[in-house]
């Protein structure tokens, strides 16, 4: 753990131990991975001005999300089968997110329930991601339990409406759900570290993971070969669903995935608290803008009545400042906190994210500003 120095070195950390069809499934982009580059081109693209002679005796890095302060301004985002990463990984990292004062957010795809997440990590701030099930009554019954367990921050993925095209899921004899081949078990056995800490550790105590969020009839391995039809994704997601949610959620609600100033005006009017602006981590439609490019003029335009959070390609705690110069109030990161649980477990976790903080205090001392918002004002374009 000494020598993983920065999200690279956790990366590769992470490579090692994970089979690769599932380090891939959590590493690469879509089809061309165009949109991956370039949310690495759009946010290296970017620079922030230092003020000399300005230095302060202490910088305050937490901020204000959603009425709340949290100690830095990340939040941990949702991400399908964290827990297959590592055993219970949901729940490593809310514990991981809670050391840090930072919010987690736990995916409707998940290993591990929010029952089991609010169990094991008491202290974590817990968001919960949904997507919107074939069976409206399954997924407002779903939302009962969310709230039962005290989650009042709801983040609706909108930019999924049909499975992506990965190629390399397809070489690499991954899916989910899982096939057995003998590509995809000789993966694995490659991997003894993974098989024995996590798939072993799951078999013997709760048996083949699965999606825990699923009601019990339709809770299928993760090598069943068929989703039933009522808890397929909602391909036809429309705003009269966004209403419907707003009329039964009594939380806040943000949408994740808008990239079009039309779209986040739309969320403000329908009364939703704020936007997610994400292009997905690059892994759904390849020819998407990238975030910081369209951050700006959405932050312009709805930053006075919403919240605007950001989300994908972040791996410095620079990238943090500079997305929250752009407008962001906070960014959402994903891939990250992922190497960090495959590179160490919970200890890894807290690493990275640790190592992620104090990036981003070396980074306002050297801006010469207190606050991350300060960057605002402060952002230089390369020019092409």
């Amino acid at each position: 753990m000494a020598r993983l120095l920065n999200t690279a070195d956790y990366r590769e950390a992470a490579r090692r131990f994970l089979p690769r069809g599932l380090f891939e499934y959590i590493d690469r982009g879509t089809e061309d991975e165009l949109a991956l580059a370039n949310l690495r081109r759009a946010l290296d693209d970017l620079y922030l001005t230092p003020s000399v002679l300005a230095g302060h005796p202490a910088r305050e890095l937490a901020t204000t999300v959603l009425g709340q302060s949290i100690g830095l301004p990340m939040v941990i985002a949702p991400t399908a089968l964290a827990g297959l990463v590592a055993h219970d990984g949901e729940v490593k990292l809310a514990r991981a997110a809670a050391r840090q004062r930072i919010p987690f957010c736990i995916s409707t795809q998940s290993v591990t329930t929010i029952e089991e997440v609010r169990a094991g990590a008491p202290d974590a701030t817990v968001w919960f991601q949904l997507y919107l099930w074939k069976d409206r009554e399954l997924s407002y019954r779903l939302l009962d339990r969310v709230r039962a367990c005290g989650v009042t921050t709801l983040v609706v993925t909108a930019d999924t409406p049909v499975g992506p095209n990965r190629e390399y899921n397809k070489r690499n004899g991954f899916g989910v759900p899982f096939s057995y081949s003998t590509r995809a078990v000789l993966d694995v056995l490659e991997h003894p570290r993974w098989f024995a800490s996590v798939l072993l550790r799951y078999l013997a105590t709760t048996g083949m993971p699965s999606y825990g969020h699923y009601p019990a009839e339709f809770r299928n391995s993760v090598t069943r070969a068929q989703i039933h039809r009522a808890v397929a994704l909602e391909n036809l997601l429309n705003w009269d669903d966004l209403s419907e949610l707003r009329r039964r959620w009594p939380g806040q609600i943000l949408l994740k995935g808008v990239l079009a100033v039309a779209d986040a005006i739309r969320a403000a009017d329908v009364g939703l608290d704020g936007v997610v602006v994400s292009a997905h981590g690059g892994r759904n439609l390849d020819v998407a803008p990238p975030s910081a490019d369209v951050l700006p003029a959405i932050a312009e335009a709805v930053g006075n009545r919403i919240e605007v959070l950001a989300d994908s390609g972040a791996r410095r705690g620079s990238d943090v400042l500079k997305y929250v110069a752009l407008g962001a109030k906070a960014v959402m990161l994903g891939r990250a906190p992922l190497w960090g649980l495959a590179a160490g477990g919970e200890a890894g976790a807290d690493g990275l994210l640790a190592m992620l903080r104090t990036e981003i205090d070396l980074a306002m001392t050297f801006l010469g500003i207190a606050r991350p918002e300060e960057t605002r004002g402060r952002i230089v374009r390369r020019v092409a």
